[in-house]
């Protein structure tokens, strides 16, 4: 009797017991990318604090900062930080007397190079945001007893992160699929399971989906949560649609 020939094939919806290991490496991209953001706005704010000193060394290497890691992938930023880790370690160790091989974490790596990439370009959200600060706050500030680290801290910091907030949240999805790139030196994350997946099955349309909906899912989370911050950063705006709230309720009041 002739077997049907739709045996053994299986639905591109059927992930063949492999959502699990998609779902861990989801778990691995997340991580990777709010640990890449936080160290990434550390270099982003003294980039730009850099950048906007009277001392031209630090604007000089502000710059150089800038100017070279925006224009290498980073694709090529993970791999020269992961080779080239492996090699400087290798050559370091020896001097402290540890002969054995190490080598570079995936993760750390690409913690490494997406924040550094990140922070290159928070250098200039942050340093246009800064300038849209008038300086005559800080002569406010002075006036009414403040140091300069509290003018810095509750009237300038606060301006700068509602005024730069849109442009780091983009940053921030750029920052979130570059994560993929990660998995070329081993990291587990999505792409790599997805790969994993997909070549064990022979269902490369079906993983790849997958992986491609499970970044979107996320994109579309973070942008809620980016259009909340911006929300609640804005209290301007809180307070005019609470006023038409208020007048809305006002209007049908007379009309009863």
């Amino acid at each position: 009797m002739a077997s049907s020939p739709t045996k053994g094939k299986h639905s591109v919806l059927d992930l063949q017991g492999f959502g699990h290991l998609l779902l861990s490496g989801a778990v691995v991209t997340i991580k990777l990318a709010l640990t890449s953001l936080v160290l990434g706005l550390v270099f982003g704010l003294l980039g730009a604090t850099a950048k906007m000193s009277r001392l031209k060394l630090f604007n000089a290497l502000a710059t150089a900062y800038t100017t070279i890691i925006r224009g290498i992938p980073e694709l090529l930023s993970v791999m020269f930080i992961y080779f080239g880790g492996t090699l400087l370690l290798g050559a370091v160790l020896p001097w402290f007397g540890y002969d054995e091989y190490v080598d570079v974490s995936p993760f750390w790596a690409g913690v490494a190079a997406l924040s550094i990439a990140f922070g290159a370009y928070a250098t200039e959200t942050f340093r246009m945001a800064f300038q849209e600060i008038p300086k005559g706050q800080k002569e406010a500030g002075q006036a009414i007893g403040l140091n300069n680290f509290q003018i810095l801290w509750r009237i300038i910091l606060p301006q700068v992160w509602r005024i730069a907030l849109p442009g780091l949240g983009n940053l921030f999805l750029v920052l979130l699929k570059d994560t993929a790139l990660v998995s070329v030196v081993g990291l587990e994350d999505t792409m790599r399971h997805a790969k994993t997946a997909a070549t064990s099955t022979q269902s490369p349309f079906t993983f790849y989906m997958a992986a491609a909906l499970i970044y979107l899912s996320l994109t579309v989370i973070i942008t809620g949560v980016i259009m909340l911050l911006e929300w609640w950063n804005n209290p301007a705006e809180r307070y005019a649609k609470r006023l038409s709230k208020i007048g809305y309720r006002d209007k049908l009041g007379v009309a009863k």
